[in-house]
């Protein structure tokens, strides 16, 4: 049904009808009311979803995020009422008269027009296979095709994507994200061919192989097998093998939506897009065609948004009776698919005469870059997967000379790369966003000439950063750059209610021995934030600060005391982490992964009389999944007795040291590296810090702990043990950076004493000790001056603080259960305190009891 959001504005000049309101749609609208033309004109959206253009980009955010449809809208509340825009949404345009210049709706709704602008986008392309129709088929491009899939998803569990490009692996991310065995089925030799080369391919197939993806490429689809129920039960690909799954989802590219265009005799190309010229006219001159649906002059069809952007723009130009045309487009990519970084940019396969390229790959990590340069030294594109970091610089010098030889910016950040080029040394010229074609200069000009003193401020101003936001970061670099350069005072405060840094809260609270929130708010607080609440930045930050320093400065160490409470994460209200059905999981420490049977018995023991789903975690640890929150203490008490404690999963301190078996049952092994593991978690175990803290010790080169990964590692050599830190295994690995080597055990407790304290001491609020690495002044050989060679002189210091933290160590689990005022907020209903949350079931999964939501209906009306 159609709906109009404006009134209609008949006295206007003339009419501009709007066939498509997506992504580019909108940028269409918004630089119409830029230029004042709304105020003229009237303006016609005809609309096919349901919905207002919405962020098609992050479209998989909904799974991987919680984002509800509201959340990706493109459209700024009041936009369409403010220029008097009328938006039609569900009702899409089905003819086109040029003759008598009208559009009809299918609601039959038929509007004149005096200037037509197609935006159409595109459509999934479906290869023509046999089965491609039964149910449990779909394909992934709209916000109802993803809940069509959700919905379909609960009943199966597995499902595969055709097509490993892009929005495959988008799609491979969303069924990965219902819990699904996901498999990717790519007809070409390797996953997205069109932006890597064979070599990132590999790199990023590992990657994704390495989150439980199954990839099958260079194979193709023959058919999608079909049971007797009507509903799909498996593929069958072209090497002859046969591939179970319960659903298929077709994501093997898409095709340009030109129907229209067809119908009313415009012209089209040989394989489609309307066809039109610089300024996006197409042969009739009140006709323009933009965004996925039309063939550019130079003869393609742009896919992305950024190419879709700046049609938009023209055609707006152009209308207005501004000067203006499209030749071409930027087609780099930065994106996250499947939580592993990708980027491409400029002439990423070398295809320029003459070329070179310089590469780095570390397979172990999931890290390949590639640049590729002119004879001249000129960079003219480059290729990263897994650390795609240094994107926001490398791009915008992506046709220019760097100002250091491409063997130095190949390198990824830890990999002891000699120098690191800032966003500050690009040319104004150099464009930051390439979706919004913003400059660097531009970015400049509104810190200086439009006053502009924040990101946000700047984003409403140029438009840089509101798309994609790959370039959101560097951004950031830039406006604080301009404004110190301007000899504005930067606020680098934590928050709107402190002035300080977390750093330096944590030195306040250090030196005048502060043991709560409100004593150091209305203390050390903002002047206009005293007395107030806080905010969800700093008082959890705050409360990490106080729990890192609880038996030193005599705060209160339960994480559930008095103001403590108030102050932590909702993990940490309950000790337990929070599962996206609203139930919770317990994962008990089990230091080095050792585990005497008794002790194994009693886990699968709880585990079967609370119904609960058991996963043994990548950290050699049990994880029970699916307790309701009253059922809490009572599966405590049976693993406190049993000799377990709590392994903080829930908390931002150490989950865990993992450990491979060492010399004790490896041949290989040269030292003792359960023991090592054993004795640094429960050294560390209950450690409060900025974000969570992961370790492991392998017990020899071989590296089967993975120690190179995490936050600090330790692996073995025939003289002692080496101590790695900085890696991280997360969404964006990086290899941890060799402090020190060859040392004693007593060397090498002290050593990641003094290293742990004083990340705790300088880090950021949420920020993992890769990244706090990369950011701190000196990086590397600064936090090794600091931490072995003790040139602040604050060593004593530290290992004082770490001393306190492990004779003030307290079981947070045993301690809960033995005070009744702590156990009060174990409840799902305060009325009911027994009573089961009647909105979680229980069903099977593969053998195993697993919990999820439901909907309630309600069978009663309650009135007042």
């Amino acid at each position: 049904m159609a709906v109009t959001t404006a009134a209609s504005r008949n006295t206007r000049d003339n009419t501009i009808v709007l066939v498509g309101h997506g992504m580019v749609g909108q940028r269409f609208l918004e630089a119409l009311a830029d230029r004042g033309v709304t105020e003229r004109s009237r303006v016609v959206v005809l609309c096919e979803e349901p919905r207002p253009a919405y962020d098609r980009v992050h479209l998989t955010s909904y799974f991987s995020e919680g984002a509800s449809p509201e959340d990706l809208s493109m459209v700024e509340d009041g936009f369409m009422a403010r220029h008097g825009i009328e938006l039609h949404v569900g009702d899409p345009a089905v003819a086109v008269d040029r003759d008598s210049r009208t559009v009809t709706a299918r609601s039959g709704l038929t509007v004149g027009y005096d200037t037509l602008v197609l935006a159409t986008g595109s459509y999934p392309f479906v290869p023509p296979v046999p089965g491609r129709d039964a149910e449990g088929c779909f394909v992934y491009r709209t916000i109802e095709d993803l809940l069509a899939i959700e919905a379909y998803a609960q009943g199966v569990g597995s499902g595969a994507v055709v097509g490993g490009g892009l929005l495959g692996l988008e799609a491979a991310g969303a069924l990965r994200g219902l819990g699904l065995d996901t498999h990717v089925v790519e007809f070409a030799p390797r996953l997205m061919p069109v932006q890597v080369d064979e070599d990132g391919g590999q790199a990023l197939r590992r990657s994704v192989e390495g989150l439980g993806v199954s990839v099958h490429t260079g194979v193709g689809t023959q058919e999608i097998t079909v049971g007797a129920d009507g509903r799909v039960s498996g593929m069958a690909l072209s090497d002859g093998s046969e591939l179970p799954t319960g659903m298929v989802v077709f994501s093997a590219g898409v095709r340009p939506r030109d129907d229209l265009a067809r119908a009313c005799g415009l012209p089209v190309g040989e394989r489609g897009g309307i066809v039109v010229d610089e300024q996006c006219r197409t042969q009739d001159p009140a006709v323009f065609a933009i965004g996925e649906c039309a063939l550019a002059a130079d003869g393609r069809v742009y896919g992305l948004v950024a190419p879709g952007n700046e049609m938009a723009e023209t055609a707006a130009r152009t209308i207005a009776g501004d000067a203006g045309s499209f030749t071409g487009a930027d087609l780099s990519t930065k994106l996250k698919l499947l939580g592993v970084d990708v980027a491409s940019f400029g002439d990423a396969h070398g295809t320029t005469d003459g070329c070179l390229d310089v590469r780095y790959s570390d397979a172990r990590s999931g890290i390949y870059r590639k640049l590729v340069v002119g004879s001249d030294g000129t960079l003219l594109g480059g290729i990263l997967v897994g650390d795609v970091e240094s994107y926001g610089v490398l791009r915008p010098l992506t046709g220019s000379v760097p100002p250091v030889a491409p063997e130095h910016l190949v390198l990824p950040a830890g990999a002891g790369a000699p120098v690191t080029l800032g966003p500050t040394a690009l040319p104004d010229e150099a464009v930051i966003c390439s979706c919004n074609n913003v400059t660097k200069g531009a970015i400049r000009g509104a810190v200086t000439d439009h006053a502009c003193t924040s990101v946000q401020d700047v984003k409403k101003c140029t438009k840089a950063g509101s798309s994609c936001g790959s370039c959101v970061k560097v951004l950031g670099q830039l406006v604080t750059a301009e404004l110190e350069a301007s000899g504005v005072e930067v606020d680098k405060g934590m928050c709107p209610h402190f002035a300080q840094t977390r750093a330096e809260l944590y030195e306040i609270v250090l030196a005048l021995r502060l043991s709560s929130y409100r004593e150091l708010l209305d203390g050390h607080g903002r002047e206009e934030a005293r007395g107030t609440d806080g905010c969800e930045i700093c008082k959890p930050a705050v409360a990490s600060i106080l729990a890192s320093l609880a038996p030193t400065v005599g705060a209160s160490v339960h994480v559930l005391d008095g103001e403590q409470a108030a102050l932590q994460d909702t993990n940490d209200h309950f000790l337990a982490n929070m599962q996206k059905n609203g139930s919770y999981s317990i994962v008990p420490r089990i230091p080095g992964g050792e585990i005497t049977p008794e002790r194994l018995i009693v886990i699968g023991e709880v585990a079967r009389d609370f119904g609960l789903y058991t996963k043994i975690t990548g950290g050699q640890r049990i994880d029970l999944f699916g307790a309701r929150v009253e059922q809490l203490p009572l599966i405590w008490t049976r693993l406190v007795d049993a000799g377990f404690e709590s392994g903080h999963a829930y908390g931002k301190a150490l989950r865990t040291v993992k450990s491979c078996v060492g010399q004790t049952w490896c041949r290989y092994g040269v030292q003792d590296s359960v023991r090592m593991a054993i004795d640094l978690e429960l050294r560390y175990r209950g450690l409060r810090s900025p974000h969570k803290l992961k370790s492991a010790v392998s017990g020899c080169a071989r590296e089967c702990a993975e120690a190179q990964s995490k936050d600090f590692g330790v692996i073995a050599t025939a003289n002692g043990w080496n101590l790695y830190v900085g890696g991280n295994g997360g969404a964006t690995p990086r290899h941890a950076d060799l402090l020190a080597q060859d040392l004693s055990d007593a060397e090498l407790v002290r050593l990641i004493d003094r290293f742990l304290m004083f990340y705790i001491r300088t880090a950021e609020p949420l920020e993992r000790t890769s990244v706090w690495l990369q950011r701190i002044a000196g990086g590397l050989d600064h936090v090794r001056d600091v931490v072995v060679h003790d040139s602040l002189g604050i060593c004593d210091e530290l290992e004082a603080l770490m001393a306190a933290h492990v004779a003030g160590y307290r079981d947070e689990w045993a301690d809960t259960i033995n005070d009744p005022e702590r156990l009060s907020r174990f409840v799902s209903f305060v009325n009911a305190p027994d009573t089961p949350d009647p909105t979680v079931r229980f069903v099977p999964e593969r053998g195993q009891i697993k919990p999820e939501p439901i909907l309630l209906a309600l069978t009663e009306t309650v009135t007042a």
